[in-house]
């Protein structure tokens, strides 16, 4: 299964810790936030490893040098899951990424269904904020692992009252995972606020030239914060309920009455 995949549900399926004894034990397993850092395209895989450092997954927007970089970019970085944004990628490409040791793929709603439908790599599925709640809904349904939301909050200044209504319907309504997007710049206060909303991790934008430091101060924010543990998804609650009784009494009630 997926490195990033698992870590995604350990965080999402997280519940409050056990008083007692168990309590010291426990405190070395709270939850944290994911950080995913996102990069344009590779120029060598041999310096892949110091853009990225603090991040718990690398997705690779795009191949600078084509698949055959692949096997060299999973030696540079053996320890972080990394992965790829498939875009118009061929049903060949795919199989070949997959192949080369790719953890994870995130695709557009808009891709064909040449996905892989093994475990091999987690499969994210990347949609719009603007979509409906009957769309919502079914996502739940797909064979996709984790849902990624690409908003405008990626590019933002800084995350508004707007994004965190939008992320707050996602996390309502899906069980799956929940990524954002957010600024590199995000701070402690933004983050407790994507946490409390339904957030299981963030996807930011790192520049490879310079080596991202803020990535590693991003790294020890998330580190030093308090994540307050959740119950899980809210979407189990949401679903329609049968009064298939209240029509019961309802006709025996109207049959008495006319006796």
């Amino acid at each position: 299964m997926s490195k990033l995949i698992d870590r995604l549900n350990r965080v999402a399926k997280t519940i409050p810790q056990p008083m007692g004894f168990k309590k010291a034990a426990a405190a070395s397993a709270r939850p944290r936030m994911i950080l995913i850092a996102s990069l344009a395209q590779t120029t060598t895989a041999k310096s892949l490893a110091d853009y990225i450092a603090g991040a718990d997954a690398v997705l690779i927007n795009k191949l600078g040098s084509g698949v055959k970089a692949l096997p060299r970019i999973a030696q540079s970085v053996p320890d972080i899951p990394w992965g790829l944004w498939l875009g118009d990628t061929s049903e060949r490409g795919i199989k070949a990424i997959v192949e080369a040791g790719c953890d994870f793929v995130v695709f557009p709603a808009s891709t064909t269904l040449a996905i892989p439908g093994d475990n091999k790599a987690g499969k994210i599925l990347q949609v719009e904020a603007s979509l409906s709640e009957g769309l919502l809904r079914t996502m739940n349904e797909l064979p996709v692992d984790a849902i990624l939301v690409a908003s405008e909050a990626g590019v933002a200044p800084g995350i508004t009252w707007h994004h965190l209504m939008l992320f707050q319907h996602f996390a309502d309504l899906l069980v799956k995972p929940l990524l954002v997007q957010v600024p590199l710049k995000v701070t402690d206060n933004e983050l407790q606020f994507l946490w409390k909303t339904g957030v299981d991790g963030i996807v930011v934008a790192v520049g490879i030239e310079p080596p991202a430091e803020r990535l590693k101060e991003l790294r020890q924010l998330i580190d030093k914060l308090t994540f307050p543990p959740r119950r899980g998804k809210k979407a189990e609650a949401l679903l329609p309920r049968i009064r298939e009784e209240t029509g019961t009494e309802t006709e025996t009630e109207e049959e008495e009455e006319e006796e």
